[in-house]
């Protein structure tokens, strides 16, 4: 008989073990082992949370190379089924060699589950087809198991669930994820339920109304932003540092429908618009996806959503201004183009309908595609076409959690038709899809790779732009990484272009992600180790550092609802010098409205306790040394990154701190 010494690690999480029978078998190039039902010294506490227990499993014969491990657990008599975090499976042979079966993952039925070694490759598959159990057969469960659905028409497409239970044990929250969840959503509106405002349909008499309800939740960014919104230094610096820093781009030349002259912008004659976009001083944001969407109706009452430009200057003093603002894109008499030298209420006005504006296009194209959204269909067709022991799934998969449920519970709780953005944001409902629609045509995979951005929205000298600086470093630091990685498995162009898996992945994430769309330049198939590594960079940078950028300062900057109102319920001015304080405090949304936002951004601001930043991978899935010894170094960077960020913050008015590796989670989780 030959003797292999089996061990078994349980996962740290809450609720990871299991006082479950348990059993395991071995399959190696040579033979398979008896399955064995594990029971030893520690009885019912082998397999508690954090345990490690050792097992000795026999064979009449040596086994040869391990390939594949084999485990189950049945329930106890009278005792109901569990569920177990299984994190590995290191198996000693007779020979002193170890063989690691990386898992990972909760094990909450009485079926028999497979898990590969970890250094396992194609090739042995082809020569021993391992009986039952192949790559092949470990993909088939997969693909039923994360299937596509179709949300709705025209926006990139989602796993098929029921419901959060219903999902793959594997990607479900923790225990601590859904308790800490589940808490901060309901005390979010019980505060506010506290104040008898969440049913209340009224307007807002004054400003020091709202000034109120925000004390109850502040921050140190909120508080600057209260003290600060109405400034325009203030209002351009959003455009860089704040929660939607993707949109603004330097300025070549005018719309044409935007007809700014001279004379409105520069009155004394100091200087002129066609030397200042030669200089490239000159910068312009657009909403022009906002241009005639179906707005919503809250509280009996039409809502308004504007879809404005917004021309911006770089002064001396390298601060960006505000130079002129025009609410519709159609230029008319009753469409007047706002300066800064109007009376005070038509330019504040001005400034909210485009922060209103901004509300919409960040929520539903900058955050919800371009991160959740996109960083859902990475994830399932990854899940469905990559094994567990290939290096793609293991350099992907920390960057894949929690992001299948967090998306489901976005679809059920914020854009159904009973959710909060779909009941009380400007665009919610009908307006939702179409400007969803209209930003996926035009997503690009240039817009998609952080250098590629800047320098396409010619932003690359832009001062004080943190979010461009900080992005950009962390780019770098990321593709190093996995060059690094995707080099030691891949040594030449051909090994890429012969892998089916991984041209799998990405033909199912052009199909179902980018709608089977050449426009949008994102490969089709690979067909270089480079082309490879920047696409993977994509990937991991668009569910860690970008979500972060454009989610966690939700709060502070919409916290104070006159900043970024989710909703108007007055049309704009159609001309200048009528508009005082009351016609701004009629325009704003109803009280309900503001405190239903701001429980929202609330939630989706916070961060859970078993937050994961980025580079800290709590699970081991490379076995290697040279892959190992990338991941330190990728540490090491992020580490010292995070060091100059907290520096340069010390010396700023306003920190931006949503790039500081320590902030940005490793995956879309919130």
């Amino acid at each position: 008989m030959v003797s292999y010494k089996v061990t078994l690690f349980t996962g740290n999480q809450v609720a990871a073990g299991t006082f479950d029978r348990v059993s395991v078998k071995l399959v190696g190039t040579e033979g398979e082992s008896e399955r064995k039902w594990l029971v030893g010294f520690k009885g019912a506490s082998a397999f508690i949370r954090g345990a490690e227990s050792s097992f000795t499993v026999c064979a009449p014969t040596s086994l040869g190379k391990l390939v594949l491990v084999e485990v189950d657990k049945k329930s106890l008599p009278l005792l109901p089924e569990d569920s177990w975090f299984l994190t590995k499976v290191e198996v000693k042979s007779p020979d002193g060699d170890t063989f690691t079966f990386p898992v990972h993952r909760w094990i909450s039925d009485s079926s028999v589950h497979r898990f590969r070694e970890a250094t396992a490759l194609r090739i042995i598959d082809d020569q021993h087809h391992l009986g039952r159990y192949s790559r092949e057969q470990e993909l088939k469960e997969r693909k039923e198991k994360y299937r596509w659905h179709v949300y709705a028409e025209g926006i990139p497409h989602c796993i098929k669930a029921d419901g959060p239970t219903s999902l793959p044990s594997e990607v479900q929250f923790s225990f601590t994820k859904t308790t800490e969840f589940l808490f901060t959503a309901s005390t979010g509106l019980v505060e506010l339920k506290l104040k008898g405002l969440d049913g209340c349909k009224k307007g807002w008499t004054s400003i020091d109304d709202i000034d109120r309800v925000f004390c109850c939740k502040q921050t140190d960014i909120a508080d600057y932003v209260q003290e600060h919104w109405k400034e325009d230094s203030f209002f351009g610096m959003q455009f860089l540092n704040g929660v939607n820093p993707i949109l603004i781009r330097r300025c070549t030349e005018l719309p044409r429908n935007f007809p700014v002259t001279d004379c409105m912008v520069f009155p004394c004659g100091q200087m002129s618009l066609a030397e200042e976009i030669k200089k490239g001083n000159i910068f312009l944001c657009d909403y022009k996806h906002l241009d005639g969407v179906k707005t919503n109706t809250i509280n009996g009452k039409k809502q308004y959503l504007m879809a404005p430009l917004v021309l911006l200057q770089k002064t001396e003093n390298k601060k960006l201004m505000p130079i002129a603002i025009q609410l519709k894109q159609a230029p008319a008499e009753d469409n007047p183009i706002f300066l800064p030298t109007d009376p005070e209420y038509d330019w504040v006005l001005a400034k909210i309908f485009v922060r209103s504006a901004d509300f919409s296009e960040h929520q539903l194209n900058t955050h919800l595609l371009r991160t959740h959204l996109l960083a859902e269909v990475f994830a399932v067709s990854l899940l469905r076409n990559v094994p567990m022991v290939h290096p793609l799934y293991k350099l992907l998969i920390p960057h894949t959690r929690y992001t299948l449920q967090i998306n489901f519970l976005a679809r059920n709780l914020l854009i159904s038709e009973k959710g909060s953005f779909t009941q009380f944001a400007a665009s919610g409902g009908e307006g939702m899809m179409t400007i969803l629609r209209r930003s996926l045509s035009a997503v690009t995979y240039t817009s998609l790779c952080f250098p590629d951005d800047v320098a396409e929205r010619g932003v690359q000298d832009v001062p004080n732009y943190y979010y461009r600086d900080d992005g950009l470093r962390l780019w770098e630091i990321t593709y190093r990484f996995v060059k690094g990685v995707i080099e030691f498995y891949y040594k030449n162009d051909e090994e890429v272009q012969q892998d089916t898996e991984i041209q799998k992945w990405i033909s199912d994430i052009f199909k179902h992600g980018f709608l089977s769309q050449a426009c949008t330049g994102i490969p089709q198939s690979f067909t270089s180790v480079a082309q490879l590594v920047k696409f993977v960079t994509m990937v991991i940078f668009t569910g860690s550092a970008q979500h972060a950028a454009v989610n966690s300062a939700q709060y502070d900057y919409g916290g104070w609802m006159p900043n970024t109102p989710i909703s108007l319920k007055r049309p704009p001015p159609t001309k200048k010098g009528v508009a005082n304080e009351d016609t701004m405090l009629e325009t704003l949304p109803d009280v309900n409205v503001t405190v239903q936002g701001m429980a929202t951004l609330w939630l989706l601001s916070k961060q859970s306790s078993d937050f994961v930043p980025l580079g800290n991978t709590p699970e081991q899935h490379f076995s290697e040394d040279t892959p190992c010894e990338f991941i330190k170094n990728f540490q090491a960077e992020l580490e010292e990154q995070s060091r100059r960020i907290k520096a340069r913050n010390k010396k700023l008015e306003v920190p931006y701190k949503y790039l500081n590796p320590e902030e940005v989670e490793n995956s879309v989780a919130i």
